[in-house]
């Protein structure tokens, strides 16, 4: 199985994605539901920037290479477009792009679970309930 965390291209150049890839190995957040004693394989990418089509490329890549080398098929891989993309921050809101982005994930590469998010910080949860961020 895959787990593949779409990061978007503007905020990785501030973030390492060192968070993302710490909620997945501990399991926590929005991937709390995977079994911790299941080799789950991870892959990081970003969206391509703005208007995420990049995304499109990067997974078509990643579609032969699951096929050619793992034969694992596409339901037993999960997308998660990242709490960048889907959340807003002290960086920005969150994507205007992220329909376009799922669209090309499903529609054109046939990807089916999708989740939105993957590690949010507890500071930006107090600050998104006291209405400073926007809700979503």
């Amino acid at each position: 199985e895959f787990a593949i965390i779409i990061q978007c291209s503007i905020a990785k150049r501030r973030c390492s994605g060192f968070y993302c890839v710490q909620s997945f190995y501990d399991k926590k957040g929005a991937f709390s539901n995977y079994p911790k004693d299941k080799n789950i394989m991870y892959l990081s990418m970003e969206c391509g920037g703005c208007c995420g089509k990049g995304v499109s490329s990067l997974l078509g890549h990643f579609n032969r290479k699951m096929v050619d080398f793992y034969k694992i098929p596409k339901d037993k891989t999960v997308v998660h477009l990242a709490s960048c993309m889907t959340n807003d921050h002290h960086h920005y809101d969150r994507c205007p792009h992220l329909e376009y982005i799922k669209d090309i994930i499903v529609r054109k590469h046939g990807f089916k679970n999708i989740i939105e998010g993957s590690f949010i910080w507890s500071g930006s949860e107090e600050l998104r309930e006291s209405g400073k961020y926007n809700t979503y």
